[in-house]
């Protein structure tokens, strides 16, 4: 199935060592699984609790030495994709989270405690986890040895100067598969082909950066003919459905990633969740093809989108 679990930060925190299980879910149903820098189970422990490579977001900081230690450890574990995330070099106003009061350490309010009494699973499985920080950061860095500390670390280290030649950089340090996430214009595109980089995710960042940009879905036919077959291209955003991978595949991806998908899966479920939605999806995805009259998910093409 041309689908694979995309990088979400704190899936740790949807169920107890969440990402250990997301990732044995995909190992076990063959789709590829991808952690993200701001996980909370580490590079080290999904390595250690699963199989199969997996794949690992990179987001890059300021501190290069600390971003070196992290390619060298996603290396380390076998990792078999770095997948350089390349729209978060500034934080977009997020009004969800302001909203909901997300914060990093989570604040003891009145309703969050409210919340946590109505979720005594949740809460019973995160008391029985020592994975409760980000993993992949504390530890690693001499200012940050707790979830305060990160905070006031992270605040700052995003590094709004990224560049093509960064890109280089970050490629030759790796010297492996590279897929550079968070591509939305046609230009960029063509730019990523040049970098050397193997394939390249259409992405809008699930809408939480820039309010108005346009969908993956619209992105990406622009973006199939400008690198015109030299890259490998996929998609995600809004990828909730098997008709929506379909469509997907239909204008030119290669394959597509699911976010909140799996996540409210595994926040239901864990890794049974998980297995779950990815059931689901792919269910979807034979029937739709099956009234379409395809056997081949290679038989896929833009034939077989209506236009009025």
């Amino acid at each position: 199935m041309p689908v694979a679990l995309a990088p979400v930060g704190l899936t740790g925190m949807q169920h107890a060592d969440g990402e250990i299980k997301a990732a044995k879910a995909a190992e076990k149903f063959g789709v590829p699984f991808c952690l993200s820098t701001m996980s909370i189970c580490s590079i080290e422990d999904v390595a250690e609790n699963t199989s199969a490579p997996f794949w690992f977001q990179l987001y890059v900081m300021r501190d290069r030495q600390y971003i070196e230690r992290l390619i060298d450890r996603a290396k380390a574990a076998s990792c078999s994709a770095l997948v350089l995330t390349v729209d978060l070099q500034i934080l977009g106003q997020r009004h969800k989270d302001i909203k909901n009061g997300l914060s990093t350490p989570p604040r003891p309010t009145l309703s969050n405690i409210i919340n946590i009494t109505t979720k005594p699973r949740w809460a019973l499985g995160m008391l029985g986890t020592r994975r409760r920080g980000f993993g992949n950061i504390i530890g690693h860095v001499d200012s940050v040895d707790g979830m305060g500390s990160l905070a006031r670390w992270t605040a700052g280290q995003f590094d709004p100067t990224l560049s093509w030649d960064d890109v280089k950089w970050i490629k030759d340090r790796w010297g492996g598969k590279l897929i550079l996430k968070g591509i939305i214009d046609a230009e960029d595109a063509r730019l990523a082909v040049r970098s050397g980089a193997d394939a390249l995710i259409v992405s809008n960042h699930g809408g939480r950066q820039l309010d108005g940009a346009p969908a993956s879905i619209d992105a990406l036919p622009a973006i199939v003919d400008a690198v015109d077959g030299n890259i490998e291209i996929w998609m995600d955003g809004g990828i909730r459905t098997g008709q929506d991978v379909f469509k997907a595949l239909a204008l030119g991806a290669s394959g597509t990633l699911i976010g909140r998908a799996y996540i409210y899966g595994l926040g239901a479920l864990g890794e049974a969740g998980v297995t779950k939605s990815l059931q689901i999806i792919a269910n979807e995805l034979d029937l739709t093809m099956a009234f379409c009259g395809l056997r081949d998910i290679n038989e896929v093409t833009e034939k077989v989108i209506w236009n009025n």
